[in-house]
């Protein structure tokens, strides 16, 4: 939506395109100025994922998964699908196969939000929960257990090469189209299955090498900042969990263990600078950002744009910043993120409903 040259008024033009399938709509996510919370002198643009047609950044690493092992031959028409999903991948997977006609089963701990089961099972998928206590390795190790005893297709999100190919092949070229002739000083994202992050940094390293590229985790469960190394067995999965981790309100992102698609960054330095964000300024961070800018966010985009402004407060004059907004703030309605948000009126509504004399709620 744009305003009209001759007018006020906003107007639209369609986009000259219909399209075939829910899928087809994924990616060419939009890049969206900071205007109102960022420091002077200092540009900060957002990468809004949430634009993506089931509002997160994992719809990409959904497709890809599916449409590369149907060119493999791995999965076979009618399979069941199965994964080991915080929530966005599930949701993601729940979407593509639902428009494919795959069966998907998600095996998630239940320390995730209430919302994205519901999601989930809305779009047809069988949800199976874990205990909490087993973390993210144990939600990974049922999903394991059930392939294996029925045969299904494993997505394997923390693996796949599929999933660091899709966003070189999309959200990088996406940020070098948006970026081209334009300065981009910093790129900054955090990490749950590592795919952003390395299939990005692929890009950014040849075609923008002096695009610093930020890392972040949280502040209490740093993995990849503790130096210990992710115990692996042949395939590269987890033979356990890492011993640096501790529970956090960073929904999506570090699970409890170092992801192998995560470890090509690493291994390879391609990163600048990793900085740990406390959860609870991400979500005042994501707060300010739907109370400021009016862009709605969870509690991972909170906290990737929380480092993003301790960037900026450091960065010369004149630098530009793009900082990754994987989902929506809809995902945390039982969460953390919405605790300060009251279901009744606050006491400055009240007065402002008293201070006319019609219509006011009963007294409880």
């Amino acid at each position: 939506m744009q305003q009209n040259p001759k007018g006020n008024s906003r107007t639209t033009k369609g986009r000259g395109h219909l399209y075939d399938s829910i899928v087809d709509t994924i990616g060419d996510t939009p890049c969206i100025r900071i205007n109102r919370l960022a420091p002077k002198g200092v540009e900060i643009y957002v990468k809004a994922e949430f634009f993506n047609p089931a509002a997160s950044v994992k719809d990409r690493l959904a497709i890809s998964i599916i449409e590369e092992a149907e060119r493999r031959g791995d999965l076979k028409p009618g399979q069941t699908v199965i994964e080991a999903t915080s929530g966005n991948t599930g949701i993601g997977l729940a979407m593509v196969c639902a428009a494919k006609g795959y069966p998907l089963v998600v095996t998630m701990a239940d320390s995730f939000s209430i919302e994205r089961r519901k999601l989930m099972r809305f779009l047809g998928a069988k949800v199976i929960l874990t205990p909490r206590a087993a973390k993210g390795f144990g939600m990974y190790q049922k999903a394991k257990e059930l392939a294996d005893a029925n045969g299904w297709f494993l997505a394997r999100q923390f693996e796949t090469s599929d999933n660091a190919l899709i966003h070189e092949n999309t959200t990088a070229r996406e940020i070098l189209a948006d970026f081209d002739g334009q300065r981009l000083d910093y790129w900054v994202s955090g990490y749950g299955t590592g795919g952003t992050v390395t299939g990005v940094s692929r890009i950014l390293r040849k075609e923008r090498p002096k695009t610093k590229i930020i890392l972040t985790e949280p502040a209490n469960a740093q993995l990849v900042g503790s130096g210990v190394p992710q115990e692996r067995d042949a395939s590269g999965s987890p033979s356990e969990g890492h011993k640096s981790f501790e529970p956090h309100p960073i929904q999506g992102w570090t699970p409890d263990f170092i992801p192998l698609v995560l470890q090509e960054t690493l291994d390879k330095g391609n990163y600048d600078e990793l900085i740990p964000i406390p959860g609870p300024e991400g979500i005042a961070w994501s707060q300010k950002l739907a109370q400021q800018e009016g862009i709605f966010t969870g509690i991972s985009g909170g906290s990737t744009f929380a480092v993003a402004m301790k960037v900026a407060e450091k960065a010369e004059p004149g630098s530009v910043i793009l900082c990754m907004l994987p989902d929506t703030g809809e995902r945390y309605l039982s969460s953390p993120l919405f605790e300060n948000i009251v279901e009744d009126m606050t006491d400055e509504e009240i007065a402002l409903s008293l201070s006319t004399p019609g219509y006011h709620m009963p007294e409880a």
